[in-house]
C-alpha cells in the first residue's frame, strides 16, 4: 500500500487504570510515628495504589487498553508496544497477554520495552515512526507498572501502581507531537532492580540529582535541535516518582534559562499522581491525562513532556493540543477510578507486599478485583489471565 506522509501524528486518545486497593499515607505516617506533612508536603504525595492479589501490569494495562478499543475499535492497529519495568516474564512480552485478552487480530506485532521509567516514551517515539511511515495504521501503546520497595525504608511511601494506554495515530484528536526532541543519557546507579529481587534498590539523593541533570541536559539538547523557547511553552508535565522531585527539577530549569519559577503551573499535572503513587512508565502519561482532563484552556497551546528513566535516560518532547480536545475528555472517569479503590490497613497492605510479585510456582489467586481482567494464577508454570464478570 502506497501512502503519503501524514501532516500530523500524535496522541489520539488516552486511558488510565490503577490497582484495586489504596493505602492512605496518613495511615502509614501514623504507623511509623511521623508527621503526615513529611508525605503531603515533603514528597508531595497523599496515597498510593496497591494491586489486589489477582492484579498485575497485564490486568491494569489491558483494562486501560480496553477503554480505547471500546471507543475506537481495533481497525488499523497492527502494533502493540508494552512498556514496563515490572515485567512478569523474562521472555514473553506482557503485551502478548493483553493481545489475547482484548481479542486483537493475529496480524499484529507485539513487543515489550524496558529502560526504567522512560520505556513509555520510547514506545511513543517508535509508534510515531510507524504511523509516519504508514498513516493508515494506529499503534496501541501501553505503559504499566507496580512500584515496589522494601518496607520500613525511605522509599516505601513512594510506591504505587497504574497503567496508561494511548492510541497513536495520524490527525490525532488530543495532541500533535512535534518532531524535535531533547535526549540525555548517563550511566548512573541511582535506581535498579536485579533479576533476583522483586523490590528495587535506590539511592534517593543521587536519584534526585540524576533526574535534575537529565532534565536540564534534555532541555539543552532540545534547544540545539531547534526546539521552542521556554516562553513558547504553556505547560510542562513531568515524570513523577513523587511530585516534589518534579518541582525540584523544574525550579532548576527556570534558574538555568533565567525565568521566574511558578510551582502553581505544575499543580494540575500532579492531581492523579498524588493519589496513585509512582507508576514508573505510566507516570508521565497519567500526569498528561490529568492536565488534559482538568485544564480548560489548552486548545492550540504547546505543552512539554519530560520523561526520565533511572540509570539513566531522559527525553523532552513537545506537542500542540488540538482544538476541540474538550470533546474527547471523559469527565470524571479517572476520579471515579480513584474513588472506587478499596482502602487497606497498613497490616493488610504489608501482607500483600510480603506475598511478592511474579512467581513460577503453580498457584490459584483469589477473586478480588472488579476490573475487566484478572490474574487467575499459575498453572504448569504459565501465567493465566481471564476476563471478569461485568455488570
Amino acid at each position: 500500500m502506497t501512502t503519503s506522509a501524514p501532516s500530523t501524528v500524535g496522541i489520539h486518545d488516552i486511558a488510565i487504570a490503577t490497582g484495586h486497593h489504596v493505602l492512605e499515607l496518613d495511615d502509614l505516617a501514623e504507623r511509623l510515628g511521623v508527621d503526615p506533612a513529611k508525605y503531603h508536603v515533603g514528597i508531595g504525595q497523599d496515597a498510593f495504589s496497591v494491586p489486589a492479589a489477582d492484579e498485575d501490569i497485564v490486568t491494569m494495562g489491558a483494562a486501560a487498553a480496553k477503554e480505547l478499543i471500546d471507543r475506537h475499535g481495533a481497525d488499523g492497529i497492527r502494533t502493540v508496544l508494552f512498556a514496563t519495568e515490572s515485567g512478569v516474564d523474562q521472555s514473553k512480552a506482557a503485551g502478548v497477554f493483553v493481545h489475547g485478552l482484548l481479542g486483537l487480530p493475529q496480524n499484529v506485532r507485539v513487543v515489550e520495552l524496558k529502560q526504567a521509567c522512560y520505556g513509555g516514551t520510547a514506545a511513543v517515539q517508535l509508534a510515531l515512526g510507524i504511523v509516519a511511515r504508514a498513516p493508515h495504521e494506529r499503534v496501541l501503546v501501553i505503559a504499566a507498572d507496580v512500584a515496589r520497595y522494601d518496607v520500613d525504608t525511605a522509599a516505601e511511601p513512594t510506591q504505587g501502581a497504574g497503567a496508561a494506554a494511548m492510541l497513536i495515530a495520524a490527525d490525532p484528536d488530543l495532541i500533535e507531537l512535534e518532531p524535535a526532541a531533547g535526549v540525555f543519557t548517563a550511566d548512573v546507579d541511582d535506581f535498579w532492580r536485579p533479576n533476583d529481587r522483586s523490590t528495587a534498590l535506590v539511592d534517593g539523593r543521587l536519584s534526585v540529582s540524576a533526574y535534575v541533570n537529565a532534565f536540564v541536559g534534555a532541555w539543552d539538547d532540545l534547544a540545539s535541535q531547534g526546539g521552542p523557547a521556554f516562553a513558547d511553552i504553556a505547560r510542562f508535565v513531568h515524570h513523577q516518582p513523587f511530585t516534589k522531585m518534579a518541582i525540584k527539577a523544574h525550579r532548576k530549569l527556570t534558574q538555568h534559562v533565567g525565568v521566574p519559577f511558578d510551582e502553581s503551573e505544575l499543580a494540575l499535572g500532579f492531581t492523579y499522581n498524588r493519589q496513585t503513587g509512582n507508576t514508573y512508565t505510566a507516570s508521565l502519561w497519567i500526569g498528561l491525562a490529568a492536565l488534559l482532563d482538568l485544564d480548560d484552556d489548552l486548545s492550540g497551546e504547546r505543552i512539554a513532556l519530560f520523561s526520565y528513566g533511572s540509570g539513566s535516560v531522559g527525553e523532552l518532547i513537545t506537542g500542540i493540543v488540538r482544538p476541540g480536545y474538550h470533546a474527547h475528555r471523559r469527565e470524571g472517569r479517572v476520579r471515579e477510578l480513584l474513588a472506587a479503590r478499596v482502602p487497606l490497613t497498613v497490616d493488610a497492605y504489608r501482607e500483600l507486599h510480603a506475598a511478592g510479585a511474579a512467581t513460577s510456582e503453580d498457584v490459584e489467586r483469589p477473586r478480588v478485583t472488579t476490573a475487566p481482567f484478572r490474574f487467575a494464577g499459575v498453572r504448569g508454570g504459565a501465567r493465566q489471565y481471564e476476563a471478569t464478570a461485568q455488570d
